[in-house]
């Protein structure tokens, strides 16, 4: 169930339907944006993300772009390769779980204080489900910020994300927390992609 019903049938369909933890099973220690995208969204953290608080890193890697000078009172990395998982400094504890076989988080209710979604949304085949779960895990008025670019493995990319512009990703990210119940939810431009990578990030609260 995506809980989008206006959306065709094959939206979420992708071109390699093969076992995405066999595909994400090598590790790829890189960034997926440029240093431009990461200090822009690195901004962004220091302006949300509130100081001492618990935060989940859904979709993470080996770096989560977070302020560097900012604690945080836990930070909680999810992922689909252990050794990347494992080299992330910034975690505290992690997790492998691959959300479009399962989206139920191993979470307890009311607990995080903020949750990140960096450049990995255009994956998800059950977006709506993962963001219900992320928001019954956050405290109320806690922030989700899914940001995302230009750059993918697209053969991996549900149908529907490649056939948008940036634009139309936006307004499509802003549907997916729409419909897992987040309030307040906006589109903003990071970075226009003039002078690095670009980057929109969409934020809603629980």
């Amino acid at each position: 169930m995506t809980n989008l019903p206006e959306l065709p049938a094959a939206a979420f369909a992708k071109q390699d339907a093969g076992d995405d933890l066999a595909f994400y099973e090598p590790p790829r220690l890189v960034t997926h944006i440029d240093e431009g995208a990461v200090a822009a969204l690195t901004d962004c953290y220091r302006r949300l993300l509130p100081p001492d608080g618990h935060v989940l890193d859904l979709m993470s890697s080996w770096v989560s772009h977070l302020p560097g000078d900012v604690r945080y009172g836990e930070v909680v990395g999810h992922g689909m390769n252990a050794d990347e998982l494992a080299a992330n400094p910034r975690l505290d504890r992690w997790f492998i779980q691959n959300l479009n076989a399962d989206p139920v988080l191993p979470l307890p209710d009311d607990t995080l204080d903020a949750a990140l979604c960096c450049v990995g949304v255009q994956y998800l085949q059950q977006p709506v489900a993962v963001f219900a779960e992320v928001r019954r895990a956050l405290r109320p008025g806690s922030p989700l910020i899914v940001s995302f670019s230009n750059r993918c493995f697209p053969t991996k990319a549900v149908a529907i994300w490649r056939s948008l512009d940036t634009a139309g990703q936006a307004r499509l990210v802003q549907l997916y927390l729409d419909r897992a119940g987040f309030i307040g939810v906006e589109a903003t431009i990071l970075a226009d992609g003039r002078r690095s990578d670009p980057l929109v990030a969409v934020t809603g609260r629980a």
